[in-house]
């Protein structure tokens, strides 16, 4: 097989460091084994982050993702590691992930876990008429 899980989150230099815009990853088919029963559990990951100096590499992001494919974890516990791991390779200014996970005994659950940088004030929003 020509690639391979792994567990490196390469990066590269965010093209506009200057300006606050968010940067929206989809990750709809994440899998890691239940570490109760051993049976797959699957979730969609939605990475929102506002990048300071640099930016998380897709093809990087894959495969770091497809690495938990064998890995028993709770819910809680992957969300976190994730947004840990993340966070430690790019230092973003803020970072939000998402883990919409599918069913399991009859219960869905989402875990929402995030980072902001202590120096980052977020924009004002704006509301157009």
């Amino acid at each position: 097989m020509p690639s391979q899980p792994s567990k490196n989150l390469e990066t590269f230099d965010n093209p506009q460091p200057q300006r606050d815009y968010t940067i929206r990853i989809r990750v709809p088919e994440f899998t890691c084994l239940c570490p109760k029963t051993g049976q797959p559990d699957f979730a969609e990951l939605t990475l929102e982050y506002v990048a300071d100096k640099l930016c998380v590499e897709l093809k990087a992001l894959k495969m770091y993702v497809w690495s938990f494919r064998d890995t028993g974890a709770f819910h809680e516990a992957v969300t976190n590691r994730i947004l840990s791991d993340l966070v430690t390779a790019i230092q973003p200014r803020f970072m939000r992930l998402t883990a919409d996970f599918n069913v399991r005994g009859g219960i869905y659950t989402t875990v929402v876990a995030e980072h902001r940088d202590e120096n980052w004030q977020p924009p004002v929003a704006v509301t157009l008429p």
